[in-house]
């Protein structure tokens, strides 16, 4: 998730984002106003969710926040789990939801393609409650206009196997250049989007390249990524994008060391195995989610009841201790069941994830800021990622 200014015409980042996400002339984002005030709900919302975001007490009887939420509101919650940013993306175009979870790397292809639309935030009481490090952010506004309500963030450690990897890494440098150590038990996440984590590496071991952003990578730039990747993949036993089959992996060994999640880390020593997670001396890419509001949505009065329970103080720890992430609501580190969730997961420790770079989509237009170079897009990342694993 992050860096510089997103200030440019739905026009220009239209044309830029035209391969990705077919917008041609769509400027319907821009075009869409937020409301100014709500009025009744409408019976139901449509959401697109992460697993794990709208618990019903379907998959566990302690994790429910969605019936309560229809009991109070009378708007029946009718949830679509996708397993990826690109499925959020293909489902919100299609008009039939009211809402989506996405992360960083989707964020900004919703609002370029006009499938997205401005949030009115005073319409969002606990939106004043939302820690200032995630708001007016570049993968979740525009012209100082925020087109959603954060949700929770988080970073992607490196996870590795105590007892197989020694000394104990400090750096990404483990799984890059001295990846051939770990020959065939190295795990990697499986998108796109961890192009990134290569860049990010390359920004600090490898600064003739000028790499100020890792998600704002011209061609040569781009090539340094993936040759490195190229050289990773020889190393690699799996990529991964189940946390659940990251976990097996490690618990057996098949994984030793590599990308992770601090709840695949945490759900892994519940298991016994023995690994730890750290945040490398590089920094690291992570994730932001955000709740954004469909333009074409049908129940927009209940999908801002929705916005606003799901970052109440409650609400937005239930889901931040079940999904294992950092809340976005500060007064949610006070509602948790457990009192050390929040310093786990370095929920109000801003200088923390000051290093770290959130899932943002590639655009052809540098968000480091240059003006006369152009960057590789999410299309030419999505290419480059298929050639990368052969």
């Amino acid at each position: 998730m992050r860096k510089t200014s997103v200030g440019r015409s739905a026009a220009a980042v239209c044309a830029l984002l035209l391969a990705v996400t077919a917008c041609g002339s769509d400027d319907g984002g821009e075009r869409a106003k937020a409301p100014e005030k709500l009025g009744k709900g409408e019976g139901k919302v449509n959401i697109i969710a992460w697993a794990g975001y709208a618990e019903d007490g379907s998959n566990d009887p302690k994790a429910d926040w969605v019936h309560p939420f229809e009991k109070k509101t009378g708007c029946q919650v009718n949830t679509k789990v996708a397993g990826t940013s690109d499925e959020m993306v293909s489902l919100m175009k299609t008009g039939q939801y009211d809402t989506v979870s996405a992360s960083g790397d989707a964020t900004l292809r919703l609002i370029a393609s006009g499938d997205a639309a401005p949030v009115n935030t005073k319409l969002v009481p606990n939106y004043k409650d939302i820690f200032q490090g995630l708001k007016m952010r570049p993968f979740n506004s525009k012209n100082g206009q925020m087109y959603g309500i954060p949700h929770g963030r988080g970073a992607n450690l490196l996870m590795y196997r105590t007892d197989k990897v020694k000394p104990a890494p400090d750096s990404w440098r483990a799984v890059f250049d001295d990846a051939d150590a770990y020959r065939g038990h190295v795990t990697a996440y499986d998108s796109p989007i961890y192009i990134a984590d290569a860049a990010l590496y390359l920004m600090k071991t490898k600064p003739s390249l000028g790499i100020k952003d890792p998600y704002a990578l011209d061609r040569t730039q781009l090539d340094a990524a993936v040759a490195l990747l190229k050289k990773q993949h020889k190393a690699v036993g799996e990529y991964w994008s189940d946390y659940q089959k990251e976990i097996t992996s490690f618990k057996g060994g098949d994984s030793v060391i590599g990308t992770t999640w601090q709840v695949i880390a945490n759900l892994a020593q519940a298991d016994k195995a023995p690994v730890k997670a750290v945040l490398p001396k590089e920094g690291a890419t992570g994730w932001s989610d955000t709740w954004m509001v469909s333009t074409k949505a049908e129940h927009p009065n209940c999908v801002y009841k929705w916005l606003d329970w799901i970052v109440s103080p409650k609400v937005n720890a239930q889901v931040a201790e079940y999904f294992g992430e950092a809340p976005a609501n500060a007064k949610a580190c006070a509602k948790t069941a457990d009192p050390r969730h929040c310093a786990v997961y370095h929920a109000d420790d801003e200088s923390y994830y000051q290093r770290v770079h959130f899932w943002t989509t590639p655009i052809k237009q540098c968000l480091d800021g240059r003006k006369n170079t152009t960057c590789t897009d999410y299309t030419q990342w999505t290419r480059a990622w298929t050639e990368i694993k052969g």
